[in-house]
């Protein structure tokens, strides 16, 4: 599952001040940080098989909203394996994942996607999300 990371980068540019490699290694250091330590409070790992095989992951957080200051889930991971694109896996962990955030007694279900990946937008919104803001950076030095 930690080696399905490299697939959260496949198929769009990214930002220009960001690394695919370095896009990658977050989520994986958080993937293998739950595998080394799994089972903990306010967290979950889905995952999906498809013939048989690991087909595909959703890692679930629990985060404190900003605003309102109340705990809610947040798709921290979700991924899926290249050959079992298309078979709806994807679709099948988000509906796992809103079940995870209703049975916690969430109110929402937040996730975040980079801005040029319209793929994984245009299935989040499929799904029924909204965006709610857009982060900006501005960089400083060597990163710049």
């Amino acid at each position: 599952m930690v080696g399905l990371a490299v697939r959260l980068v496949d198929g769009f540019d990214v930002p220009a001040f960001r690394s695919k490699a370095e896009l990658v290694e977050g989520d994986r250091r958080a993937l293998a940080a739950w595998f080394d330590n799994p089972a903990q409070p306010g967290e979950a790992m889905l995952i999906a098989e498809h013939d048989g095989r690991p087909a595909g992951v959703a890692f679930l957080v629990t985060l404190v909203d900003y605003f309102n200051e109340r705990p809610h889930a947040h798709l921290s991971v979700l991924a899926v394996a290249k050959d079992a694109e298309g078979h709806g896996i994807g679709s099948a962990l988000l509906a796992a994942a809103e079940e995870w955030a209703r049975d916690r007694g969430s109110d929402r279900l937040t996730l975040s996607a980079l801005v040029t990946n319209a793929r994984a937008r245009s299935l989040y919104e499929r799904r029924g999300f909204s965006a709610e803001y857009l982060r900006y950076v501005l960089l400083f030095g060597e990163d710049k």
